[in-house]
């Protein structure tokens, strides 16, 4: 088995074991855990992004002369850049019609992610972005903030579960918590649906 795992990446397992097969059992745990992440993620990734661009949509609707926010959001070069190669990969690199939808169905976890930081404060958060979190706290800046940490914190988590790298010594408990209070602050009913479908605190209770 440490053959076909590998030495290295069993390392971090044998560290934390007193035997190789006690550490192939917590690697099988990890990808169990791994594809928990990955639903919990993907829940806060599709409904989040929603609210966003639904928030986007409604902010280039208030701004002469109407617009897709694609054509005016004030994005730096990396999200610039981001927001090109989702164009791109959307409509085949122009060899079909651009759908709002398929763009944003390209655009990453993380161009999403650095919506929130402080870089857009005052030029997305306030008049726009702060309400796709309408139920966060009431101070903006603080909720920014909040928002940005656990978007942090969960970009982190899904990427380490993405790649099978081990999660096995984080505070999954923690990341689980920040995920559902993200949904939360977008819509009680999201938190609600997610703590449902979400299997991770068995997983996490079932740890070798």
């Amino acid at each position: 088995m440490t053959a076909l795992i590998s030495p290295v990446r069993l390392a971090s397992y044998r560290r934390d074991t007193t035997s190789v097969a006690e550490a192939v059992r917590l690697y099988e745990w990890n990808l169990r855990a791994s594809a928990s992440v990955l639903v919990i993620t993907g829940l806060v990734e599709v409904v989040t992004r929603n609210a966003l661009d639904r928030e986007l949509v409604a902010w280039a609707d208030r701004r002469p002369p109407r617009a897709d926010w694609f054509d005016v959001v004030p994005l730096d070069r990396q999200g610039s850049g981001d927001l090109a190669k989702a164009r791109h990969r959307a409509t085949r690199a122009g060899r079909r019609e651009e759908v709002h939808g398929r763009v944003v169905a390209e655009l990453t976890f993380g161009f999403w992610r650095y919506l929130v930081e402080s870089r857009y404060h005052a030029s997305l958060w306030v008049p726009a972005l702060h309400r796709a979190f309408a139920c966060g706290p009431s101070d903006l800046r603080v909720r920014r903030a909040e928002v940005a940490r656990r978007f942090q914190q969960l970009h982190f988590v899904r990427n380490r579960a993405a790649h099978h790298e081990p999660i096995h010594s984080r505070d999954l408990a923690r990341d689980h918590r920040m995920a559902l209070e993200l949904l939360r602050w977008v819509s009680p009913h999201a938190g609600t649906w997610a703590d449902e479908v979400s299997d991770l605190p068995a997983v996490i209770a079932a740890r070798p």
